[in-house]
């Protein structure tokens, strides 16, 4: 193996972030890609569907990216693959899942006839470039997720994506701990491990631990029960069918995303659920409220989810009775923990009951925790380690399990996005950074909105506006009519009768006083007065129009 050469890992999402998790390795004239992800959007971030990965780096030397490879088919992993590949026509790599759920994803925007998409099983090896990738199954909360051995000619690298250690997952599929032990055997050079549950002490249960919680809530429930997760959480899916059939019940899915990835794990095979109960929501909707569980999306709080839509009484098809039972079966990802709280409220308030983790076990996480961080650390006795997949903070305590374990702090390298990575003569160092900002998509926007947008739109939403219209004589500069004044957000109907007058007066003596025709000069003296008498400081706009 040649290590003289220079390896680049190159991070454009995922570090310093839960979601959009995005790698591209660069070795010579040649760029691997792994995984391109969405992240949802903050509760600041007003009016983003979604962000993906600033991936400008890769558009930049599109002629030497030669694949994508896919962890597995979460949409943290998978919801930006379109964008991507508007951008760079490349090859995907996928397992049959992952590509079935890619494939629906491309085909709801004309993409999939467009597309280079390739199988891979695990325990397959394929060469791109100078990239010989061995796919190893990993145990997560979704069928067919695979980490990745990359071989180089500057050295041996794991990715392990999303992984748990379940020994009884609800496929039945646990991680390949025996190729982990190969790799270890051949030499890793870097890990490459998934750090999300790093701060998360002990062991995450098995998928197992929810099917106890599953029977009680629909043994117990008087009316209907609609569980709330993941479209692409397909182990889930298989469990809620099992219990809906050990409790004489009929089973729905709501929702595009979930319709449509569920048809397509039931068409290849993954999930398997009898016709006679699997029905049409139609159906479901007709049938005596004790015999129906309903899965649909919508446990992040999202407003236009199913979920979201009737915790607001907004959703067509159907809204809450008073005996139905919500399952939430998902955490909130870090920043969520709001908006899922005010849905919760609101769903209790229309008379639902909620079920959530915090109340019974009906979600167990996809990732591994503290005990098995240091396991895979151990199996695998990489060289150097550098956490993936998580917060800053994630990233650190990670970084802190591997020093327990015995990786030398000098080998640890903790980088957010942008910070390129490089691997030569067996050694690793940091390169130069290159932007890792936010891709903001608004509807069909896509990076038109930047981060200054998003903080007036804050202001705006804080503070709220005032809009002066002026009309002035082209010659004097002298007001012709009456300055017309609207504010959005800003004061009551009981305050706008006792500033508004005040200040179209101001505005009055400013321009007939000193014939001003600089719009500048109107603004800061208004918002000076507001402030004086309200202590606010609306977002104040003048628009001047001389006749």
């Amino acid at each position: 193996m040649d290590k003289t050469q220079k390896l680049r890992i190159i991070p454009l999402g995922g570090l310093g972030e839960v979601g959009k998790n995005m790698m591209a390795y660069e070795y010579g004239n040649n760029i691997l890609v792994v995984d391109a992800g969405i992240m949802f959007p903050e509760n600041d971030m007003l009016g983003v569907n979604y962000i993906i990965p600033d991936f400008q780096y890769l558009i930049d030397n599109a002629s030497i990216v030669r694949g994508v490879v896919i962890t597995h088919g979460h949409e943290d992993h998978i919801g930006a693959i379109r964008h991507l590949l508007d951008a760079l026509h490349i090859p995907v790599y996928a397992t049959p899942l992952t590509r079935g759920l890619i494939e629906v994803k491309l085909a709801r925007n004309g993409q999939s006839s467009k597309v280079d998409l390739h199988t891979v099983q695990a325990g397959d090896t394929v060469n791109i470039g100078p990239f010989t990738i061995e796919f190893f199954h990993v145990s997560h909360s979704i069928p067919d997720a695979v980490g990745l051995g990359i071989s180089t000619p500057a050295g041996l690298l794991v990715h392990t994506g999303d992984y748990k250690f379940d020994h009884t997952p609800a496929d039945n599929w646990p991680t390949d701990f025996a190729k982990l032990a190969e790799f270890s055997r051949r030499g890793v050079d870097i890990l490459l491990a998934d750090s999300t549950n790093a701060e998360r002490p002990g062991w995450t249960p098995s998928e197992r631990v929810i099917e106890p919680a599953l029977d009680e809530v629909l043994q117990t429930a008087p009316g209907r029960v609609i569980i709330a997760t993941f479209a692409s959480l397909i182990s889930r899916m298989q469990q809620v069918a099992n219990a809906a059939i050990r409790h004489n019940r009929k089973m729905a899915f709501v929702g595009t995303s979930m319709v449509d990835n569920s048809k397509i794990a039931i068409k290849m095979g993954y999930i398997d659920i009898p016709a006679t109960t699997l029905v049409s929501l139609e159906e479901a909707l007709n049938l005596p409220s004790k015999e129906v569980v309903l899965m649909c999306t919508g446990t992040q709080g999202e407003p236009s989810s199913i979920i979201g839509r009737l915790s607001t009484g907004s959703n067509r098809q159907f809204d809450i009775k008073p005996n139905d039972t919500i399952v939430l079966s998902s955490h909130s990802i870090p920043g969520n923990e709001e908006a899922v709280g005010k849905t919760i409220n609101r769903l209790l308030r229309r008379g639902a009951n909620v079920i959530h983790d915090g109340i019974l076990p009906v979600h167990v996480s996809g990732h591994a925790s503290q005990e098995e961080q240091k396991l895979l650390i151990n199996l695998v006795r990489p060289k150097f380690f550098v956490p993936i997949h998580g917060e800053l903070r994630m990233l650190k305590r990670h970084a802190s399990l591997a020093k327990q374990v015995g990786i030398p702090d000098e080998n640890i390298v903790v980088v957010e996005n942008g910070q390129v990575i490089e691997l030569s003569n067996g050694k690793i160092s940091l390169g130069e950074r290159i932007p890792g900002n936010y891709i903001f998509v608004e509807g069909s926007s896509i990076g038109e909105v930047d981060m200054d947008v998003m903080r007036e739109r804050e202001k705006l939403a804080r503070s709220g506006i005032l809009l002066i219209d002026i009309s002035v004589d082209k010659y004097s500069n002298r007001l012709i009519n009456e300055p017309e004044i609207i504010t959005r957000g800003f004061l009551s109907p009981e305050d706008s009768l006792r500033v508004l007058p005040a200040v179209r007066q101001r505005v009055k003596e400013i321009v007939n006083t000193s014939g001003i025709d600089d719009d500048k000069v109107i603004t800061d003296s208004i918002k000076t007065f507001l402030y004086q008498e309200t202590k606010r400081r609306p977002m104040v706009f003048v628009t001047l129009s001389r006749i």
